[in-house]
């Protein structure tokens, strides 16, 4: 694969931010008042995390990344704020001093080794959900592509009406999905479920016959150009109208599979904002999610480790 020019490919994110934090320590010893295990603390580290990762990657690759989303009036917030500026992504974040911005607080003993996840989390205001979309409509213009990462927190309560209002402007969106209602995402470009995702929606398949036959079912009741299903260690399948694709995965050591669908979303909008075709584009997409499983945590993707130049 050949590297496109991705200096001006133009992307707009807009969904969930989060925070991630990480607390390092040694677990070796079991307390005493209850059978859990005690984590002497040795360090902190942040992290971007849900749409503010995928637009860190947008970055990494070379595209102008504005991204639209909402926080809490609160340190997290202008956390956030400052990690995404060292990035060189253009977030408008609107503030709301009735939320606390979403953070994820995960405790880490040895060997990268998860003993424990924290959530804090309230869901914004109407108020700000309707500036947010005033905001987004100022933004089309100035895009190729529309990336809307939805985490199911709350902040895209207008989704169906970004979709609607991007396709009318003549934008490819695509969308990160979440729940079990997809017609929230009807006449998107192209929607991107992994196998759990897609399992709520569509019912358990007996082989991959009837995978293709319900997943092309889906795409035309949702009226989407294409439905890329991500498989994990399997690769991807790409759904078409009367063509299904499949991209077996590269073979590498799986660190951690955190934040990898936010990196193959932004690898497959900037691909597209740079004039990739779709097939050429998830395949772009799929190398880049192998990589990032072999780093632990959130993380970025260069075009150099894409295409190897």
């Amino acid at each position: 694969m050949k590297a496109p020019n991705t200096s001006k490919a133009r992307v707009l994110v807009v969904g969930d931010v989060m925070l991630d934090r990480y607390w390092y320590g040694d677990a070796s010893r079991i307390s005493p008042e209850a059978p859990v295990p005690v984590l002497l603390f040795r360090k902190e580290e942040y992290r971007l995390g849900g749409a503010a990762n995928v637009a860190a990657n947008c970055a990494a690759l070379g595209a102008s990344t504005r991204l639209l989303s909402v926080v809490g009036r609160d340190s997290a917030g202008r956390q956030l704020g400052a990690m995404l500026k060292a990035k060189k992504v253009d977030a408008r974040l609107h503030a709301d001093a009735r939320v606390k911005t979403t953070q994820k607080l995960r405790i880490i003993g040895g060997r990268h080794q998860q003993l424990l996840r924290i959530d804090l989390e309230r869901e914004p205001s109407s108020e700000v959900l309707a500036a947010k979309l005033a905001d987004y409509r100022k933004a089309l213009k100035d895009c190729d592509v529309v990336l809307l990462s939805d985490y199911g927190k709350g902040g895209l309560e207008h989704i169906a009406v970004m979709i609607r209002e991007g396709r009318k402007a003549g934008k490819i969106v695509l969308v990160d999905p979440k729940g079990d209602d997809y017609s929230r995402y009807r006449g998107a470009s192209v929607v991107t479920p992994n196998l759990k995702e897609l399992r709520e929606v569509v019912g358990t398949w007996r082989d991959e016959k009837d995978l293709a036959s319900r997943a092309q079912t889906l795409r035309e009741k949702l009226r989407l150009d294409a439905l890329l299903l991500t498989r994990g260690e399997d690769g991807m399948t790409l759904f078409r109208n009367r063509k299904t694709v499949r991209v077996a995965a590269e073979k590498r050591e799986v660190s951690d599979v955190t934040g990898a669908g936010d990196t193959v979303i932004a690898t497959l909008a900037v691909m597209l904002a740079a004039g990739e075709g779709v097939e050429p584009a998830v395949r772009a997409a799929n190398r880049a999610g192998g990589i990032k499983v072999t780093r632990f945590g959130t993380a970025v993707v260069t075009l150099k480790e894409i295409f190897g130049k």
